[in-house]
This record gives C-alpha cells, sequence and structure tokens, in this order.
C-alpha cells in the first residue's frame, strides 16, 4: 500500500491539554475521517509509526451550534480516536505528519 494511501485515514493530531495528559498513559489522540474504522486505523498507524496498537477508542463529536457575538454560528463535527500503545511505545508528534 503506497504511503499516501495510509496517510488518508488521519487528518491531524489533536493536541489539548487533556491529549497530553493521555499520552503519559501510551495514549495518542487523532482527527480522524468520518468513513474510517477501528480495524483500517489500526493497520495505517501500525504501518506508519512502527508501534504495536493495543486498543482504539472512537468518538463521534456531532455538529453545534454556538453565539458567537449575538450570532449564531455553526461549528462542524468531527470524529476522533483514541490509540492505546503497547507499554514502553510512543509517536512523537512535534516531528509532523
Amino acid at each position: 500500500m503506497d504511503k499516501i494511501h495510509l496517510y488518508d485515514k488521519i487528518i491531524s493530531p489533536i493536541v489539548t491539554e487533556k491529549s497530553t495528559n493521555l499520552s503519559e498513559q501510551n495514549k495518542i489522540v487523532f482527527k480522524v475521517p468520518f468513513t474510517s474504522n477501528k480495524k483500517i486505523l489500526k493497520d495505517n498507524i501500525e504501518k506508519i509509526f512502527k508501534v504495536n496498537v493495543i486498543k482504539i477508542n472512537i468518538i463521534n463529536k456531532q455538529n453545534r451550534t454556538k453565539l458567537t457575538r449575538g450570532r449564531k454560528v455553526k461549528i462542524s463535527g468531527y470524529k476522533k480516536a483514541i490509540i492505546t500503545l503497547k507499554k514502553g511505545q510512543s509517536i512523537d508528534l512535534t516531528t509532523g505528519i
């Protein structure tokens, strides 16, 4: 499989305070497309980063509206995957995807 196709199932890493706290437990958080599933994500991440994936949790964030400066603004939803790696392994997100 071509590397370009492997990267199609990962949009971007999510770097927040909560996700950096999860990295202490060998967990990495990625934003993924709505069409991705656990099996494809596991295969792609193992091939791209050369790590062993133990578990994947997928969370769907729904669309929502937010009131900003007196106007309703639509915030689009996304799908995120929390990937648990084997103990002792890690992915360095600072190198870029």
